[in-house]
Formats: structure tokens, sequence, C-alpha cells
């Protein structure tokens, strides 16, 4: 057994530590030693370490205070490297071989907080300070932010990728129980054994929740402890019953979504973690819910209540009975309810005397006081302990006389007197967990028997057991988890017979004493965020009245705390001020997540490559060969360009354009999105959706769409071919695939759902290889004999059915660089095959491949928009000048065609697409340049959407939008350059080679 000294020399009956297994560990660069079965915080409060961190604005001295998620201070930093760990509970760190930890907070270093060098200037440093502090001047703004930025926070982030593995789960039950106390244990045994299928979910490593505060209880005749191990052994036999432990229910949304995270391997060494996952985030979707989510122990404000030594009752029985360390020789319990007097039987029982109970209640029942007088241990009823003291740790408390006026506000009354302690047990009631019942939009509503805001218990399909309930003793939360589950199963169809209601359940009797009555002290209420008393009511002085409001202006309950174990004291503060009852003041609104959750776990297998999935066209692999530069567009990889020896992209991209202007070129088009659309009412469905009529066009036609939104704007282009009477095939641009399939959708499933209309995505169904040139005709005519491609038999906009390799193909018609040029569609697997027969019958003539760049280049050289270059969702297709695909035949509307009747469409200053040619021919404008019509302007009339050197005309090319560019042909402008150039050109047409279009027509 390892040298500690706060470590209990005699084993306990209740531990879970192995006293024979040693482990090494090192905190904030000191080696220490702890057991198997410790976490971080007990083996720290085991060495004796009390200080573990530095409060957020004050920089004070902080120690362990929980045992559990609760736990507001000790925030510790975890390894390093793609293993760093930022801002975790040491209260919720299982001990491991050659754990490296730190504090989170400290700088530069835990001992020496230069925020306390702004201890005298505390008082000038109340709620809201930096709100009134940090206005003048206003020069100062950058460096104030600065200043704040480097004080505020916890631990630094990380800045290597994260080495650990996490992965997603998807679950369904019939009953998820969230809590394996003993009223969750009960309740899973109730169900488990009725056949239905069950799971189980408790945060801790091992089940059975707090049953040490009543270790010696039974029950059903045997101890509490042996019990919950049978209990648990017997739900694991069970096929139909499932337990995660080390499992945290974070969020619980509608329909009864629980997202809940299991620290798979957070508690093993990092060498036995490899190749294993870290975390695992589940997603579990139960018929029902049954909510056992226990109660945390609440602390009581007074002055100097942070010290470190000031502890939950709860806490301290916890590591006393679990991992034998008691933190703290000279001890001292104070409390309002009956709770407290069981620490003081766990402590005489290991032999270790209790100085004083101070109890704030002047008439303390008559069980917890005879046990006082039993174990002698002197009594101060109807006092509290008004301060405590001690540098850096506590060393007394001051205990003064103490009497209840009404509600919440107390008065003092003696004189105060002193005594010594180094570990003060708090024991200030209990707050049931009611933040998952919240989630939901559930409000709680306060009890004054119970002293607690309690949870309604009218969620729809839940129910709730135990603590939750505000029950106290292990029999009555018994009784409520058996008499919940039956519940639960009655609910799902299950024939059970009912239990009744638990009897006059045994009261702990808490007083509603949440504050030592003194407004000048340091009494902290959320230890966190350093928020005290006066905080409060200073928030609700200037006019913040909502306890909504006074949680922002204050902090009360944020960061990873979330109200745990402060908001219930600042809500009673709130009340004792406004004079209101606490039911009335009401609770903050607690949200997801109820404890912090990684990034990791949130992405699970979503990361590297996995993020954004590589999509790959049939012909990748021979793109891949004949060395292609890629460029990724909606995931796709897309062939940039095809570079020869010795040649960059501007050489490569001149010899693909002139090769498809003047001989023949071919490119990879398979990326094209691709939407079937079949049924009885597709025609009227196209005439809704789309703004030219679809109504007279006949199978083997293709025609030019346009797809805009409610707003009239284009979202979208592409071509739309009739393969039969109820059967087109729309496609769409590569990035806007997804989003007009579900646009579609949309329309038809919730406005149109009488329409007789079947869509399927087919983008990775087809593949696409596109000829482009005037020999193009002469190579397809090689290799497809059944199709006649003459001018008059296949004119442009049609498509044709034939065969290459014997394969059934489509071939479209249709041109996106303005040449004769032909789409050659085949079922997917057969891509590759058919794009190297093309390329082999063009080898006589040439023929080039070509990537996106040169597929941009010639196609701005035609003046085709690319949507979402050349638009950004304020276009429209009068603005592009496509007034005739405007359909003025089709007998009803479409969509977007009453927005573009409102006057603000036609006007003559909206930005029209234009073309630019610049004064100087061998001058690019950058893209994304702002339009000016001066040198000196500032006014910006435009910006410039696309911009290319064009081989075929020798001299540079841009697209714009430019207000009222409609009718501003020749008219001089200029372009602005970010590094203060201006450069020179001139508005015309979009069209700049071939402008009456005949070479697509050939």
């Amino acid at each position: 057994m390892s040298a500690t000294p706060h470590r209990l020399a005699k084993p306990g009956a209740h531990e879970v530590i192995d006293r024979q297994h040693v482990i090494h560990f090192t905190w904030n660069g000191e080696a220490m030693q702890g057991l198997a079965g410790d976490t971080l915080a007990s083996a720290l409060l085991a060495n004796g370490v009390r200080v573990v961190g530095r409060s957020f604005k004050y920089g004070r001295a902080r120690g362990v205070v929980s045992a559990g998620v609760e736990e507001p201070n000790a925030l510790v930093a975890l390894e390093d490297g793609g293993h760093f760990v930022p801002n975790i509970k040491a209260t919720e760190v299982e001990l491991y071989e050659g754990l490296n930890a730190r504090p989170a907070t400290g700088r530069p270093s835990l001992k020496m907080d230069y925020k306390r060098l702004f201890s005298p200037l505390h008082r000038f440093m109340p709620a809201g300070f930096y709100y009134k502090t940090f206005q003048q001047p206003k020069s100062l703004w950058p460096r104030y932010e600065h200043f704040l930025r480097q004080m505020a926070g916890f631990s630094v982030a990380p800045v290597e990728p994260d080495a650990e593995a996490y992965e997603h789960n998807n679950l369904h039950c019939d009953l998820a129980i969230i809590g394996g106390g003993v009223a969750g244990l009960a309740s899973a045994l109730e169900a488990g054994q009725a056949g239905a299928a069950v799971i189980l979910i408790d945060e801790r490593p091992a089940l059975g929740g707090n049953w040490f505060t009543e270790a010696d209880a039974k029950i059903d005749g045997v101890p509490v402890r042996e019990w919950i191990a049978c209990t648990e052994a017997h739900l694991r036999q069970l096929p139909n019953v499932r337990i995660l432990t080390r499992t945290c229910a974070y969020a619980l949304h509608d329909y009864n979504l629980i997202q809940a995270l299991e620290r798979v391997q957070d508690h093993l060494p990092l060498k036995a973690r490899a190749g294993g996952v870290r975390q695992r985030l589940h997603k579990i979707r139960p018929r029902r819910v049954l909510l056992a989510t226990g109660a945390h122990e609440r602390l009581i404000a007074f002055d100097n209540n942070d010290l470190p030594g000031i502890m939950q009752a709860s806490a301290v029985q916890s590591y006393v009975h679990q991992h034998g360390v008691l933190p703290g020789r000279d001890v001292v319990i104070f409390t309002n309810n009956d709770s407290g007097y069981g620490l003081l039987k766990d402590l005489q029982a290991l032999g270790r005397p209790v100085r004083a109970i101070v109890d704030c209640r002047a008439e303390v029942p008559r069980q917890p006081r005879a046990l006082a007088q039993h174990y002698r241990t002197p009594l101060f009823s109807g006092a509290a302990v008004v301060a405590a003291q001690g540098r850096g740790q506590l060393a007394s408390v001051t205990v003064q006389g103490v009497v209840h006026l009404d509600d919440c506000r107390w008065g003092v009354t003696g004189a105060p007197q002193t005594i010594s302690a180094d570990l003060l047990a708090v024991a200030g009631g209990w707050s049931p967990v009611v933040h998952l019942d919240c989630h939901t939009g559930a409000k709680p509503t306060w009890s004054d028997e119970v002293c607690a805001f309690l949870p309604k218990a009218t969620g729809k399909d839940r129910d709730y057991a135990g603590s939750l309930l505000g029950l106290a003793r292990l029999d009555d939360c018994l009784a409520s988890g058996r008499r919940a589950a039956r519940q639960s199963l009655a609910a799902l169809g299950y024939r059970v017979e009912q239990l009744h209601a638990v009897d006059s359940p045994v009261s702990l009797h808490t007083a509603p004493f949440f504050r030592a009555p003194d407004w000048d002290g340091k009494q902290f209420v959320d230890l966190q965020n350093d928020v005290m008393a006066k905080d409060i009511r200073l928030a609700i002085r200037e006019n913040f009245r909502s306890i909504e409001h006074i949680k922002r202006y204050t902090a009360l309950g944020f960061g990873t705390d979330q109200g745990k174990t402060g908001n219930v004291i600042g809500i009673a503060i709130a009340s004792e001020v406004m004079g209101k009852p606490m039911a009335e003041v009401g609770t903050t609104t607690y949200r997801p997540a109820y404890t912090p959750v990684t990034f990791g776990a949130m992405a699970g297998e979503y990361v590297g490559e996995l993020f954004e999935p590589e999509r790959h066209t049939p012909m990748h692999f021979w793109h891949l060969e004949n060395g292609a530069e890629w460029e990724n567009v909606g995931q796709w990889k897309r062939p940039w360009y095809f570079p020869k020896a010795g040649e960059d992209l501007h050489t490569a991209v001149q010899r693909e354009c002139l090769a498809a202007r003047t001989g023949v070129a071919m490119m990879d088009a398979s990326t094209l999105g691709k939407i079937d659309i079949q049924g009885p009412d597709a025609r009227e469905f196209l005439n809704r959706v789309l703004p030219n009529d679809w109504s007279a066009i006949k199978p083997g036609q293709c025609r030019y769409t346009v797809m805009l939104d409610e707003n009239g704007m284009v979202k979208d282009d592409g071509v739309t071919a009739c393969l039969g009477e109820q059967h087109f095939l729309m496609t769409t641009t590569t990035g806007g695939a997804a989003s007009v399939f579900l646009n579609l959708e949309s329309w038809l499933q919730t406005e149109w759902p009488d329409l007789r209309v079947y869509l399927t995505s087919v983008t990775d169904h087809w593949s696409t290889t596109a000829v482009v040139g005037e020999h193009s005709r002469a190579i397809l005519q090689t290799l497809c004999a059944d199709v006649d491609f003459a001018n008059e038999a296949f004119p442009f906009m049609h498509w044709r059915k034939g065969r290459i390799l014997g394969v059934p193909v489509n071939i479209m018609r249709i041109s996106f660089s303005g040449e004769l040029a032909y789409e050659v569609n085949v079922q997917a697997n057969y891509g590759r095959a058919i794009w190297e027969a093309i390329h082999q019958a063009g080898q006589p003539f040439g023929i080039t491949p070509y990537g996106t760049e040169s597929l941009h280049v010639l196609r701005a050289e035609k003046g085709f928009p690319i949507i979402g270059q050349d638009t950004d969702g304020s276009v429209s297709p009068v603005d592009l000048g496509m007034q005739w695909i405007l359909s003025k035949k089709k007998p009803h509307s479409y969509l977007g065609k009453r927005a573009l009747a409102r006057p603000y469409m036609n006007r003559p200053d909206r930005k029209h697409y234009v073309g630019l040619l610049t004064d100087d021919p061998a001058e690019v404008i950058p893209e994304g340049a702002a339009l000016i019509v001066a040198p000196d302007s500032r006014q910006s009339q435009g910006h410039v959407t696309s911009s290319y050197f064009s081989p075929i005309l020798g001299r540079s090319i841009a697209l714009a939008l430019l207000e009222g560019g409609h009718g501003r042909a020749g008219e001089k402008i200029f372009a602005a350059h970010h590094s203060g150039k201006r450069i020179a050109a001139r508005v015309c047409g979009t069209v700049f080679y071939d402008k009456e279009g005949e070479r697509q027509h050939v």
C-alpha cells in the first residue's frame, strides 16, 4: 500500500479500492501514488493535496468539493499531445497507471495565480463590472478584449489532432432507465423479469448510486451492498437487459430520444487503448423512459465558504466508504437536515470523533439529537457556520446562533464563537436532478416539504422514481422504483399488478437555510463562476428580475456546473431579496448537455477522410493514371487539368481549351446530378417547379432550364431530357444535386402530395463522358453504328439510344462549351470501358482529355453562368438575361413566378449579368474584385464573378454582376484590386466567342 497521509489505515467493509494494487501518477509535475479503484480526486485527497485549482474570476484557491459529476472546482487537464483532455472533473477521472494530470486553472502556476494580484480590487469587481468598466476610450477596446480573454477561461484548448477513436451507436428498447441507484436497479429488475427490453444507464463505474449514505442498511433482509451485487448479477443474466455503466445520459429530446456518452476506455492507461474506441455516443430510442437520476447535495453560502477543506457531507462519506480516505482530522459537520448525522455515525465507527455538529434548526428531531448525544458530540442547534477562516485552506469556522424569520429569511443572535477545523462537511439539503426532464420543456415545481424543486412527473411516456421525487431513504427509493417500473410496463401493454404509492416517506426535515444572514462577506453561491450572494442582490437592484436574466448577468449556473450545486441557493437568495416565494421565482432553463461532451464523441467516426468522404467517378483511376490534378467539387474528386511534362496550370488549360475549340476533347461529366422523374403527373410537376413549358416536349428531346426558389432567384440549372411520356431525367450542377433533390421531394411531399410522381436520385447510377469539338460526331459514328448522327436526324438538344461495345448508352446532343458536343451516358459499371473506347477512337483526331478549369474557360467564352459562382442567391433569370426561359404559355403559376412580378424584381438598377473586356488584353481581373465607376471611388456597384484568359481569343475576359448592367454596354468601369491597383475595363455582352451560336449546330 502507498504511504499517503489521509488514507485510512484500516480497510473498510465497503471499499472499491484494491490496497494491494498501487497506481503511479503525476500531479502538476509531482510523482504520486494512488490505488486501483481511486478517482483522481480521491487520490489527491489521500496524498494531502488540498488546492486543485484557482477560481474563474478572482483566482482564489479551490479544493475538491464533491465526489461526483456535480464537482464545480476540481477541473483538470490530462495528458499531452493527441491525448490531451481539457477541463475534465477530477471526481470523474478513474486513476490509471502513468496518468499525467495538472490543474486546468492557475496562471502562471497553481501556487501563484496573477488574478490574485487584483485581490484589493475585488470590491470593485462585482457582477457585470466589465460591462461598465471597459467602455472608454474606444481605441483600447482591442486591448481590453485581449486582456479579458487572457484572464478568462480554464484549461487551454487542444492544438494537436485527437489521437483517440470515437463511434456512434443506435439502440432501441422498450424501457430506458436512467440512473443505476437503488431505485433504478429495482425498476430494471421488475421490467427485466417481465420480459421487457431494458437499457439501464448510469454515469458511474459501478451501480448502486449513493448507497454509502446508508451503508449499514438492509434490503430484503440482506446488506445493501450485497443486494446491489446480487441484483446486478441477476440483470446481467437476463438477455433482454443491457447495462451501460460509465455512461452519462446527457440529453433527453422529443420523442424520448436519449443521447448518452459511454466512456469506454477513459479509465485505461494510454498504452492499453491502442486501436480501441475511447468514447461511444449512444442514440437510444426507447418506447418509454424511466428517470431515476437521483439528487445532488447542496452546499450553504457563508463567508469564505470556498476554502479548500469545505466539502459536501455526502462526498466525505463517499471518500471514506469507497476509497478509505478522510481528507481532514478536525471535522465539523454543518447541516440543515437529518442527513448530516449519517456522517457522524460513519466517522465514529472509524474511531474519528467529530469536533462539533452545527445544525441551523432550533428543534432538532429526536433521532439525530439522540445520535449526537450517544457519541458525545457537541451539538450547536439553532446555529450556523457564518464564516470560515484560513490561508489557502480551512483552519477554523465561526459559529453563531440563527433564528428563522420567514420563508428564506434568517437572522443572527448571540455571540459568535470559533471552532478549529480542517474539514467542514456541509449537508445543505438535496436537489433532485431534474435536468433531463427539463430538456423536454418540463418545468419543476417547488416543494416546501422537501425543500427542493421536484419534477411535475407528468412527462409523456416517462415515469419517475427514487430521490428524483424527493425520497430520502433506501426503502422508499426501492418501493418507488418497483412502482414506477410497473407503471411503465402497464403503459407498454404488459399485464402487471399495480403497487400502491410510497406511504409516508421518511423526511429529512430540511430547513430552508441557504445562506448565512450577512451580506458583507464572500458568500459564494456558484463556486465555478465566482458568483456571490451579493452579486445576485446587485442584479436584482439593477432591475434584473427574471431568474433567467439574473443568471446571465451574474453567470450563475454557467459552464460545466449547469447549476448542479448552486442554482437552488441562487434562487433562494433571489426569493429573499424580491420577497417572492421560491415557486414564483422559478428555475432557469436546463439545456443539453447535462455534462460536457467531447467534440470527438459528437463527431464519432466522421473525422479525417470520413468527415467528407471522397466520391469517385468510374473513370477516377484512369484520370489518376494519366496524371490528373484534382479539384474537390461537392465531395467528388474531379480532374482539374491534365498537365503534360513541364506544363503548369495555365499552359495545360490553354492546350486543353484549344483542343476543344479546334479539334476534339473529352471530359468526365459523371458528377452532374441526375434525378429520375416518373409518373402520370410528371409533366404537371415539372410545370410547377420549372419556369419553362413542359407540356409539349416529346420523347427524344432535351431542354435547358433553371430552378427558382420562392423568391424567384436562381438556385440551380441543368438539362432535362424527356425519356418517355411519363418519364424524365433531370440533370443538375454537381454541387446542387442533393439540395435540388431534397427541394423537389419537399414540394412533392408537403405541398402537392396528390401528384402521382416518383423521384429517384440516380447520380451514381450513370457515367457520363462529354465529347466536345468538331470531330466529336466522327468519333461517335465509328463507335455507335446504330445511331444516325446526321444533323437533321440528331439535332441539337435531342437525345438518342444506341450501343457502344454492345452496351446500351443514351447519347445527348447538348453543349456547355458552345461547340458541337455529345454526352454519352452509360450504366456506371461500364463507365471506364466506354471512356477508354472513346479515347482510343479519338486518337487519330488528337483527342484531349480536359478538366474543370478548361470547362470554366470554355463556358465563360460563351457566357454560360455557373450557378453559385456567377450567382449568389439574389440573382433572377431576368438579371441573367434569360427572360426567354420564363414561359408565358403556361396555364398556371410556377415556383417563383409571383415573386418575379414584384416591382423590385424589375428595377433597372438591379445587378445584372454582364461581360467585361479589360483595356489591357493581357491583364486578368481577380475574381471577386469590386466594380467602381472611377479610380478614386469608394462605392461598389458590383463585383467580378468569373475571370479568365481566353486562349481562343488571345485576351482576358470576365463576367460580373453590375448595377443596371444591361443598359451600360460600352461604359468604362474599374475593377478595384486589393493591392490598391485599378484595372480599367468596358462593359459588354456576356458572349465573347461565336456570338451567333453557330458552332454547336453544325
